[in-house]
């Protein structure tokens, strides 16, 4: 009997990432549907790392749960992650560095020592893989191709490196086979109709970010976020475009802001520690209804708190970064492909409503690999700034009745954008009735943004699950399950925290009890959604990890059970 899905592992201190990137590049191209994900310590040395690979014939939701096969490249890495394990699992182990004690689903290998003796001391990754694949029965030959077309750079000695890989992957196979461990075969794929590609999170929003027509991005490296400033300082190049590194997360702000003002589609991108940096500077921004785009790929927190690990903490910090009143546009992608249309509608946003938006990202999405349909270019529009042409110099740009076109700085209209409270031109005052119309304004244009996507199923149902972000694909599994065992349960999902779309709203509003799914301590989706008068309860984990499926299975369960049951959930 096959299988459809197969989950591995890779466990140890090197070299795990390149195994799992390479079976699932291998995987992608043969047809399969995958998703990778990687977690690592924040020391520059040593630590324990481990990266796994769920392929699938189906598009893949989640990392997967449990592991089919435990690559443990270390002793520690046996240790650690045995138990995760399906019972009819194998281990593939480094017998060069070690034997695991008694008796298990076990063999091993010296990967390194069989790479040295086929002539590439660095291919102990494709001895690695070779086992893997006849376990599942996963095609040889497509590592072998996959080896082929990734080592053939028209360089000198590529023809001994790919036969030094692929002699690698022959000698993991006849080990494995020897071993006489087998998995159930994992079922042929599956190609999907569509034209596909292979991108990460981070990846994704700058590549639809510069599809939203962003030409000048300012960032500064922090965990997880530094991959987006990699990506734009080799991509966003040319005639009008401009990126580049600054020396703290305060005058990135400042510069996204100036370029704003002067006219650019502007973004930067950073973690929780910088959101708080960037504070008063998105105050500024909000005051002043100058566009940008800050986007916050969140860590564990507070303080330097898991820099290399996964939370869905900083909404508090994101929706109300600045002192007085503020509440910033918040879009909250769910899966590496909304990514993409997330970094296009938050310029496009900063655009259309003259401000600040918030785009936020987690560590688990933004490294994560996964191959995903080639994004429609079709569906995505560059919102243009829209300049004010007049003969008038004094332009009222900030009366509250509607929104106008913006001056540019040196052009008709030039104005005064003012941190301070400020009249119609943009000068400052401390009138009443400034700072009532003002503050009016800045919150009565949000409203042109409440057409974001979202999803909604099932909605006569009394109760519904409301995931956010990157928590979206292990709830959308969920779901599904509970669908299948008769749970009478209905779904919502927005991309855009706020504002909410109508019908979303609409929906809250009827609802008995939303279960709000979220990497966090406090609930902050949940708290939020209260506060806005919806009746709302959180199922929450705060390990630094991803949401298990089963386990939100069974707490949703719960949850259902205990409405039902007349508790009181909050």
């Amino acid at each position: 009997m096959g299988t459809t899905d197969l989950v591995v592992r890779f466990a140890g201190e090197a070299g795990v990432v390149t195994s799992a990137e390479s079976l699932a590049a291998t995987a992608a191209q043969a047809g399969y549907h995958v998703q990778t994900y990687a977690t690592f310590p924040s020391q520059i040395l040593g630590g324990p790392v481990h990266t796994q690979v769920h392929i699938s014939t189906s598009p893949t939701l989640s990392d997967g749960d449990d592991v089919d096969v435990l690559v443990a490249f270390s002793e520690d890495g046996f240790n650690n992650h045995k138990d995760s394990l399906v019972p009819d699992g194998v281990i593939i182990y480094n017998s060069g560095e070690f034997d695991p004690p008694g008796d298990s689903n076990s063999f091993g290998l010296p990967f390194d020592d069989i790479a040295k003796e086929v002539g590439n001391a660095r291919a102990s990754n494709m001895v690695v893989l070779g086992a893997i694949a006849p376990l599942a029965n996963f095609p040889l030959e497509a590592l072998k191709e996959y080896v082929t077309k990734r080592f053939t750079r028209g360089r000198p000695g590529d023809e001994q490196i790919v036969e030094a890989n692929s002699l690698a992957l022959d000698r993991g196979a006849e080990a494995a086979e020897k071993s006489g461990f087998h998995l159930a075969e994992l079922d042929p794929p599956i190609r999907p109709d569509y034209e596909q590609i292979m991108i990460s999170g981070n990846a994704a929003i700058a590549l639809g970010a510069v599809q939203g027509g962003l030409d000048f991005y300012a960032g500064y490296p922090i965990s997880p976020a530094t991959t987006v400033l990699v990506w734009m300082e080799a991509n966003l190049v040319g005639e009008d475009r401009f990126a580049y590194q600054v020396s703290s997360e305060i005058e990135a702000i400042g510069a996204i802001i100036g370029a704003g003002y002067n006219g650019r589609k502007s973004m930067t991108a950073t973690a929780g520690p910088g959101v708080a940096l960037m504070s008063e500077g998105l105050g500024f921004a909000w005051m002043a209804e100058i566009p940008c785009v800050v986007v916050d790929v969140q860590r564990g927190g507070p303080a330097t708190g898991l820099p290399t690990k996964t939370e869905q903490s900083d909404l508090f910090a994101c929706m109300y970064p600045a002192h007085g009143d503020v509440r910033m546009p918040v879009i909250a992608p769910g899966t590496v492909e909304e990514c993409f249309y997330a970094g296009a509608l938050a310029v496009n946003w900063a655009e259309r409503y003259q401000g600040p938006v918030m785009l936020m990202s987690e560590m688990q999405q933004a490294e994560r690999s996964q191959n995903i349909p080639k994004p429609d270019l079709s569906k995505v529009t560059a919102a243009g700034r829209e300049v004010y042409k007049g003969d008038m110099n004094g332009y009222q740009r900030y009366e509250p009745d509607e929104m106008g076109p913006m001056p540019l700085p040196g052009g008709p209209g030039a104005y005064v954008a003012n941190a301070s409270e400020h009249d119609g031109i943009g000068d400052s005052t401390h009138l009443p009735i400034r700072h009532i119309r003002g503050t009016e304004r800045r919150f009565g244009k949000l409203k042109l943004l409440n057409d974001g996507p979202h999803e909604i199923e099932n909605p006569d149902a009394a109760i519904a699950v409301m995931p956010w972000g990157g928590s979206k694909g292990p709830v959308r599994e969920a779901y599904l399950q509970l669908q299948e065992e008769g749970v009478d349960i209905g779904w919502l999902y927005s991309m855009t925290l706020h504002p909410l779309p109508e019908a979303i709203s609409e929906q809250l509003n009827k609802k008995e009890i939303v279960i709000v799914p979220e990497l966090n301590y406090q609930g902050q989706w949940s708290r939020l959604l209260r506060a806005d008068g919806y009746r709302a309860t959180s199922i929450t984990q705060y390990t630094g990890l991803p949401f298990k499926v089963g386990f939100l299975v069974e707490e949703i369960k719960q949850a259902v059970a205990a409405h039902k049951g007349g508790k009181v959930l909050v």
